[in-house]
């Protein structure tokens, strides 16, 4: 019997449309950001304080999200987080319309929008399991990692046309909308809620860790995961200068990120139909192709190679994200998700700040070629290395209902 697929689940289809505005509407945001900083402060340094800002808060607190999304209900810490990212974004655009905004209310809102998203990034997974049935993870992460692809692919030009119309602060104000009607359809979706035992704090910050440490495939994963947003900082960095340098202008910087948003949609959507039996091994290897745009970067490649390698390598990720997601959904208790979700996050994110301070000492240092090598180095031997631990290799796919079904038709 083939499990109906997850849209036709009431609960999950007002949940996914919900998450759906809100991740569309997250995608103008950083085009608009920068250009309204750019607008009101004329200086590149200051957009780096405001997203230090953001990130800060987000990082600090992650942890405590972990716990939170646990101890309560994950609808609960998501309708309060999606109240208040609401207010601080609206509060934000509704700022910039009125044409007089000042620096430090958009970083404060920015802080307060980032303290919030560290409480609402580990309610994702328990809002899925809570709302499908086991044998429909799969479909749904895949389902928001096309949604994610797409809105990264599509968010530039959307942002754009706003500006056109209205200057930044209409992206805000439509960012800030979409959390609205997050939370309003929330309010009517019965999500369910499995209850834990709370204890103090440090002992739940504990339990959680020691779901992540006691899984081979999971901690190894991790600096996996950690060395490719690292390497993502290092080119986000020192790529754009070299490609102006090397490439004779900015044109071909602006196609291989267009071109890295498709190949992201596309990994997402290959991962719809394909379900690997070794998912977490398939996964970390295809995550491992990152380190060929690095090569050819570094090595002076012509541009419509390191463009294509950058596709493929995004195509790793859009691949990579909704099977690792159903992968810790299947395995780990339900108790400690949120917790173990947030490690998740605060290991992954943290490796990006290093990325961006290291970059440019190494290139100051060696040349801007360097930290293209190193970080080349680093995240092929932290992704492919993963193979060497038995957890990662002998990680098996459940045949849910559904697959055993496709199965025995095929055959």
């Amino acid at each position: 019997m083939i499990m109906p697929h997850p849209l036709r689940t009431l609960n999950f289809r007002l949940f996914f449309a919900g998450r759906s505005l809100s991740l569309i509407g997250d995608a103008v945001i950083p085009t608009a950001l920068a250009l309204a900083v750019l607008e009101i402060s004329g200086s590149p340094s200051a957009m780096a304080i405001v997203l230090a800002c953001a990130m800060v808060p987000k990082l600090a607190l992650l942890p405590l999200g972990g716990v939170a999304g646990d101890w309560f209900h994950a609808r609960t810490i998501a309708l309060i987080t999606d109240a208040v990212r609401a207010a601080s974004q609206l509060f934000v655009g509704f700022e910039l319309l009125a044409g007089d905004p000042h620096l430090w209310q958009i970083a404060l809102a920015e802080a307060i929008g980032g303290a919030a998203s560290a409480f609402a990034m580990p309610t994702d997974a328990p809002l899925i399991t809570g709302t499908v049935a086991q044998d429909q993870l799969h479909s749904a992460n895949a389902l928001f990692g096309i949604v994610r692809s797409s809105a990264r692919f599509g968010g530039p030009a959307l942002a754009g046309l706003l500006v056109l119309l209205a200057g930044p602060g209409l992206a805000f104000v439509l960012d800030g909308a979409s959390f609205v009607v997050s939370a309003l359809l929330l309010t009517v979706t019965r999500v369910r809620s499995i209850p834990v035992e709370r204890r103090s704090l440090r002992a739940d910050l504990v339990e959680g860790w020691q779901e992540v440490r006691k899984r081979d495939w999971y901690w190894s994963s991790l600096i996996g995961h950690s060395a490719w947003n690292g390497a993502a900082a290092v080119l986000m960095t020192v790529g754009p200068g070299l490609a102006v340098r090397e490439f004779g202008g900015t044109t071909a910087w602006v196609v291989l990120l267009q071109v890295g948003a498709g190949g992201l949609l596309l990994g997402s959507l290959l991962a719809v139909r394909v379900r690997p039996r070794r998912p977490i091994l398939t996964a970390n290897l295809g995550l491992a192709t990152y380190a060929l745009p690095l090569v050819f970067f570094a090595a002076g490649a012509p541009a419509p190679l390191v463009i294509g390698a950058y596709g493929i390598a995004q195509a790793g990720l859009g691949f990579l994200n909704p099977v690792w997601e159903t992968a810790v959904q299947q395995a780990i208790p339900p108790q400690t998700l949120a917790r173990v979700v947030s490690y998740d996050w605060l290991l992954s994110l943290g490796a990006m700040p290093l990325g961006y301070a290291l970059a440019p000492l190494a290139a100051g240092l060696w040349g801007a070629q360097a930290p293209l090598w190193i970080a080349a180095v680093v995240v092929a031997g932290a992704c492919a290395g993963t193979a060497l631990f038995p957890g990662v290799r002998n990680f098996r796919a459940p045949r849910t209902q559904e697959t055993k079904a496709v199965a025995e038709k095929v055959s």
